[in-house]
């Protein structure tokens, strides 16, 4: 026993060098990495201290610490109200769409630019397609808006091959809304999600497609058997990263696309939150809606990271 724990004591030894060895290695990394880490304890891990307004009635005036504690409850309040279930199903319906859409077209964009052979027009494609990322969702809204509206491009094109007879009310039909918002999120998004998927093409052994060029396979059973299973893990981990921001889908576009009359469809979980919490000075409730966004991502997350590990494919833990 007395020559196990002496064996013990040098590895241990060894492995603390071996630890200060690497951080000085990469001390100008670990340096780059400190002012991220500080933004992201600052913004993202002091904030939550205010997550104890959930369970008091918080008056500006006293404070946190001078706010009467009352327990959950504005959370009994919340999964009371007939809007909040609303605003839930709006969000879920339009975040899953986004993500069977966005996902989907931005993996078939990658692949299609991947078989392009002309570097010069693949490079302008490429380019083109992720502009629209940095364009407002002012602009964007306006844009589609235009194109959908009764004499916009859309209907007179329909007109023009005689599949309408008369212009389709795109802006004002709820059973509309959901599809819109996310192709319009689609076409923003496409371009600048697809950039992730090329770079993992990129880096697939070439030997493979020359193997397949030789047992005469086709450009589309190459994507098929060789493209796609190469990435498949970069695939999981995006799409576990996608589904934890189910919820989370902002209320920008839902807002500058809505109107009066597409209103029950266009109210979403952070837009319920911004009008029947900050809006009506009711800070409390506000928080409590955003814990249960938060408890919901956590949950989604570690659930299909859980799926991805019993399958085999990438996974984020």
């Amino acid at each position: 026993m007395e020559n196990v724990g002496l064996e013990r004591v040098p590895k241990k030894a060894k492995k603390k060098r071996n630890v200060w060895k690497a951080i000085k290695e990469q001390k100008l990394l670990i340096l780059m990495v400190v002012p991220l880490v500080i933004w992201l304890i600052v913004f993202c891990y002091v904030p939550l201290g205010g997550w104890i307004m959930a369970f008091q009635d918080y008056k500006p005036a006293s404070g946190i610490l001078g706010s009467a504690f009352v327990g959950l409850k504005h959370f009994k309040a919340l999964f009371q109200d007939d809007l909040f279930y609303s605003s839930l199903i709006n969000t879920l319906g339009m975040g899953s769409l986004g993500i069977i859409f966005g996902t989907g077209s931005s993996i078939l964009f990658a692949l299609l630019l991947n078989e392009l052979r002309f570097t010069r027009f693949k490079k302008f494609t490429q380019t083109v397609s992720y502009l629209p990322h940095f364009v407002s969702w002012v602009i964007v809204a306006n844009i589609v808006t235009t194109m959908l509206s009764t004499n916009g491009v859309v209907n007179q094109l329909l007109m023009a091959i005689h599949l309408i007879s008369e212009p389709i009310q795109f802006m004002s039909d709820p059973s509309k809304f959901w599809f819109i918002v996310t192709f319009a999120d689609v076409w923003k998004e496409m371009g600048w999600n697809a950039i992730i998927y090329l770079a993992a093409m990129v880096s697939i052994d070439r030997e493979m497609y020359e193997a397949a060029d030789i047992d005469g396979a086709t450009r589309l059973q190459k994507m098929w058997s060789i493209t796609l299973p190469s990435i498949r893990p970069i695939i999981m981990v995006l799409l576990i990263m996608s589904i934890g921001n189910l919820i989370n889908i902002g209320f920008e576009k839902q807002m500058l696309l809505g109107n009066n009359i597409v209103a029950d469809k266009a109210l979403v979980l952070d837009k319920y939150a911004l009008d029947y919490g900050i809006g009506m000075f009711r800070y409390s409730y506000g928080t409590a809606i955003g814990i249960f966004k938060s408890v919901v991502s956590v949950i989604l997350i570690f659930t299909f990271n859980k799926i991805a590990s019993k399958t085999g494919e990438g996974q984020l833990m």
